[in-house]
């Protein structure tokens, strides 16, 4: 038996000795550069493509959140009508220069991000190769939603600004970032960060949970390993429904507090400003205001966000694998 091991090894070391080892590692090293940066191509290219196509309604749902005007799919209609006569078609997308700057390295850093904590959990549980248990996928999508915000908070917060505010307070998102610093302070820019992050946590959590649950459960029961783009969209828009109605409240605390600077408030913490909403306007139609707007342009947006990224992560493993093929 003993000789049986020796004569293993001196074979494995004889196979091994005529490519050279260290001409393998490299391809591995480049193997999981790329897997990277396809996975933060494809989250930029998701988070764009959502974002830019339901912009109008992301941003009149702002100027309900900010505002003590009682929400309704009529007054949201005038609101838009109204801003299209005045300002012009091109106007129902204004902030969106900035909603790019910020949502391209989020989107980008939260599905990378996402892969590599599933990668890491599944290590730490035993689980490579196979989908997470429900409580790992639920930490995995919490953990890359508050990597992401973390590191782009402050491109949020000149978002919410220039979707509230005409075109003469602020031209640009550098003015924007200068008037804030200058006028209230380098604080102001993180103004909103904690219930941003305690948001966060459930919304992109049970986000990327119901996403990916809803994939196992289709490839479970129909027998293919990946779902079409329509069933991809259903599954998208779930996650978006269930996550965005979970962490709704905190979203428009979050607003107040990051325009309180234009809009004469003074939103100190999370539970003063909770209270100040409740008191003027009411739980529901305070802390829940523009919700339905939110069940129409969020499963949208997350259904687009998912199925992008993924219809992008298949194109560019075909196209790297036709290229190894041809080389």
């Amino acid at each position: 038996m003993g000789n049986g091991v020796r004569e293993g090894q001196v074979d494995f070391k004889r196979q091994d000795a005529e490519p050279v080892t260290p001409t393998h590692l490299p391809p591995e090293g480049n193997q999981e550069n790329k897997k990277v940066l396809n996975s933060l191509m494809s989250g930029a290219l998701a988070g764009a493509v959502a974002k830019t196509a339901v912009a109008p309604l992301d941003r009149t749902k702002i100027m309900f959140q900010v505002s003590s005007k009682r929400f309704s799919a009529k007054e949201a209609y005038r609101l838009i009508y109204r801003t299209y006569l005045n300002e012009g078609f091109w106007s129902l997308w204004r902030g969106n220069s900035a909603t790019m700057v910020r949502v391209i390295p989020y989107a980008a850093i939260q599905f990378c991000a996402h892969e590599e904590y599933k990668q890491l959990l599944g290590s730490y549980y035993g689980f490579q190769g196979k989908a997470l248990t429900p409580f790992p996928r639920f930490i995995a999508g919490s953990l890359a939603g508050t990597t992401a915000a973390m590191l782009t908070y402050p491109l949020d917060m000149v978002r919410a600004r220039m979707a509230v505010t005409p075109k003469e307070m602020y031209s640009n998102i550098v003015h924007v970032f200068i008037r804030i610093s200058r006028e209230e302070g380098l604080k102001t820019l993180y103004r909103g960060f904690t219930p941003t992050i305690l948001g966060v946590i459930p919304y992109a959590g049970l986000s990327f949970f119901t996403y990916e649950t809803l994939k196992k459960l289709h490839a479970d029961h129909s027998g293919k390993s990946q779902p079409s783009p329509p069933e991809r969209l259903l599954f998208g828009a779930c996650a978006g429904l269930i996550g965005q109605s979970a962490s709704y409240p905190l979203d428009v605390v979050r607003r107040r507090m990051q325009t309180a600077g234009v809009m004469g408030h003074t939103y100190s913490s999370i539970l003063l400003t909770m209270q100040e909403i409740i008191r003027e306007e009411g739980l529901i139609r305070g802390l829940y205001k523009g919700l339905s707007m939110n069940w129409v342009k969020g499963p949208i947006a997350v259904g687009i966000s998912f199925t992008t990224f993924d219809l992008t992560q298949i194109l560019l493993r075909k196209l790297q694998h036709s290229t190894n093929v041809e080389r």
